[in-house]
């Protein structure tokens, strides 16, 4: 068994698939014996924000902290680094680890002058989205240049990731690791639509950088082998609803396109008999490894780590930012379902083993375990 660590898992907010990686590593490193706390934003936050962070206060014996870690650079860019290193003096930590641009920032900046505290840091995406020739790409990409020297681990949750830090950034010193996400044994169940389910269910941000845009414009003209205009079921919620509802309007789609708000994931593959995730950026999605375990067909794109998410069936990925493949594809499920069935079989086989939270944690783990050596 590890040695017991004393952890500081630091992010700016509990949202997304970020949070759920979060969430997962905590129950299980407490699980095992280790004490974690938990560094989250002060500014921001709503009554769901602290359900979900409520839900951890057993797994954090080290408790929640909250700190300002603003989403634009900032003042506090500079003070919170101090407090979580105080903080960090004050529980006896070991491990700082940051995920995301922000939260990485703040530990690797907090293990600064420590010999005995390490830091590690899990982008998930962030800086890795920006075009590194944008003025805010460079900035960014320069910040991170600047932090690898008190950098004493990076994980990647995807090789896509690791790739993409190393040509625009660089590496750490020591350690550089592809980790992916894992889930637990309970999703590897299948899930059967209900009689009623929609053709397509997208579940995820209403953003632009998801493709909600392009699946407007594929399922407009999209007819089933039945004579009826196929039809969608959207869960989620994001900046970019205003738009989506007045798209549907547009289009007249107001009876083929369903909004059902925010709802679980297992819950929706229940309400669609093919999940879309036509993103234009991933690093490595968990609706994708969610759908996929649920033994859920899926068009997705090519983008991030989503084509080591699919292995055997990558070859059936459509290009980003492009509606007529998205159509296309689209179409294909709805001519021929059994095919696609054969191919979410297949990934379900592919991802079963490959991708479990045990797994996950085994390795953060021993990384963990490494760098106190």
């Amino acid at each position: 068994m590890a040695r017991p660590q004393r952890i500081l898992q630091i992010m700016r907010a509990p949202v997304g698939g970020l949070f759920r990686h979060v969430a997962d590593l905590t129950r299980e490193l407490a699980d095992r014996g280790h004490a974690v706390g938990l560094v989250v934003d002060s500014t921001s936050g709503d009554a769901q924000t602290e359900q979900k962070l409520a839900a951890l206060s057993d797994a954090v014996a080290l408790g929640i902290h909250r700190f300002p870690i603003p989403r634009l650079l900032g003042p506090a860019d500079i003070s919170t680094p101090f407090k979580i290193s105080r903080l960090a003096a004050d529980l006896d930590i070991s491990i700082l680890h940051g995920h995301g641009a922000k939260g990485g920032f703040g530990a690797r900046l907090a293990r600064f002058g420590s010999r005995t505290r390490k830091a590690v840091y899990t982008p998930h995406g962030g800086a890795l989205h920006f075009n590194p020739r944008s003025p805010s790409g460079a900035l960014f990409m320069a910040i991170e240049r600047g932090l690898l020297g008190v950098t004493d681990a990076l994980v990647f949750e995807s090789a896509y990731a690791k790739e993409t830090f190393a040509k625009h950034v660089g590496g750490a010193k020591r350690h550089q690791v592809v980790i992916h996400n894992g889930l637990a044994a309970a999703e590897f169940e299948p899930i059967i639509p209900n009689a009623d389910a929609a053709d397509f269910v997208f579940v995820g941000e209403l953003r632009m950088l998801k493709g909600i845009d392009l699946i407007i414009e594929a399922l407009a003209p999209l007819v089933g082998p039945n004579g009826l205009p196929a039809t969608l079921i959207m869960a989620g919620d994001g900046p970019d609803r205003g738009w989506l509802e007045q798209a549907i309007a547009d289009r007249n789609l107001q009876q083929r396109v369903t909004l059902a708000g925010v709802k679980p994931a297992r819950e929706m593959f229940s309400r669609g008999r093919c999940v879309l995730v036509p993103s234009r950026a991933e690093s490595l999605p968990y609706i994708v490894l969610e759908a996929s375990a649920a033994a859920r067909p899926v068009i997705a794109t090519r983008v991030g780590g989503i084509p080591e998410i699919f292995g055997p069936t990558s070859d059936r990925l459509v290009p980003a930012d492009d509606a007529a493949a998205l159509s296309s594809a689209m179409a294909a499920f709805l001519n021929n379902p059994d095919a696609a069935s054969a191919d979410a079989s297949a990934r379900l086989d592919f991802i079963r083993n490959r991708f479990s939270v045990g797994m996950m944690v085994d390795d953060i783990e021993a990384l963990y375990a490494n760098l106190g050596r």
